[in-house]
């Protein structure tokens, strides 16, 4: 098992004017030209054009892309025009969810597992194809090739009790100190035993509007101190949900042929995230809200918001796959579009 792959990945193409004006910039260097943010106020702030320019915003913030300068990481006229996506984004999110329940009616009903299911995990368990897990792993592959990186922004914004109980769930997941047990590693390991391509970026040009909103909302929480709550209520999100999801993947996996490395990612987090969600909700909820009470609000607002985001994504996903269409913009090369176009 090597270690995970550090190569920054190519600019993805535009899906719409905004992720073109965008992509156009970034090709050259920062040079004091304006980029009006009023782009943003056009089109659909949930759709493929502004997740995608948003996310390449934010990306930049992590690895950036190959032959884009990093001056454009604090480029005040790019930072305005992202200041609108998220502007846009949020109040879009907002709107959809209308009244979000409290944080303690919501955290009750996430502990209790329902007895049917119709999210991805009970899809792929039930009668899920090969090629449909392949197409799951790349959606998620935005995300779990950077695990727990969104979720790192908050950690000097948390103090005493809060912050030492995230420090140690965050260390889990970056492997307890072995480079080889890092959760971003396995997923990459289970992506190549499933003939995926494991670098880093290689799926957002194929993932939908879906997918890079997930991720989207997390960089959204965590780079700014003002949505702290809401960065806790995402991350408690998936510590709650993650055990129960993470067995029926891991047997679903192995039923569609994965060896032992192509379902250790979601063995890990069977056992793992059953600790990890006692811990995140009395130790650093628990302990966050008796330092800044004030942020109850904001954490359940993160957690309703983000496991919506989830809930699109599979709901996305699942439809697809019962008409026997791909999930993905660009179709693997063994999903129905691909055999289509092929012929």
């Amino acid at each position: 098992m090597g270690i995970t792959d550090t190569r920054t990945p190519l600019l993805p193409p535009p899906r719409g004017p905004v992720s073109a004006v965008v992509v156009d910039r970034l090709t050259s260097p920062p040079d004091g030209t304006p980029i009006s943010p009023r782009l943003a106020d056009a089109g659909d702030p949930r759709g493929e054009d502004h997740q995608l320019a948003l996310y390449i915003c934010y990306e930049l913030h992590y690895r950036g892309f190959e032959g884009v300068a990093p001056r454009w990481e604090w480029d005040p006229s790019l930072l305005a025009l992202r200041a609108r996506l998220e502007h846009c984004f949020l109040a879009a999110v907002r709107e959809e969810l209308g009244q979000v329940p409290a944080l303690e009616d919501q955290l009750e009903e996430l502990l209790v597992e329902p007895p049917t299911g119709s999210g991805p995990s009970h899809y792929l368990l039930e009668k899920g194809e090969r090629w449909q897990a392949r197409e799951y792993l790349a959606q998620r592959s935005l995300y779990h090739l950077k695990e727990a990186d969104p979720q790192a922004w908050v950690i000097p914004r948390l103090h005493g009790r809060a912050q030492a109980a995230y420090l140690a769930i965050e260390y889990d997941e970056y492997g307890g100190g072995n480079p080889q047990r890092t959760h971003s590693l396995l997923f990459a390991t289970m992506m190549r035993d499933m003939g995926l391509d494991a670098t880093y970026g290689a799926y957002v040009a194929a993932a939908p509007a879906e997918a890079l909103a997930a991720v989207n909302l997390m960089s959204l929480f965590g780079l700014h101190r003002e949505h702290r709550g809401a960065l806790i209520g995402q991350f408690a999100a998936v510590e709650i949900t993650s055990s129960p999801g993470a067995r029926r993947l891991a047997e679903a996996l192995t039923r569609l042929g994965a060896s032992a490395d192509g379902t250790d990612f979601y063995r890990e987090h069977v056992e793992a995230d059953a600790v990890h969600e006692q811990l995140v909700r009395r130790e650093v909820i628990g302990a966050l809200l008796e330092d800044e009470p004030h942020l109850e609000e904001d954490i359940a607002f993160g957690l309703a918001a983000s496991v919506r985001a989830d809930d699109k994504l599979g709901e996305h996903a699942v439809e697809c796959w019962r008409q026997h269409h791909s999930s993905l913009r660009i179709p693997l090369t063994d999903s129905p579009g691909a055999l289509v176009a092929a012929r």
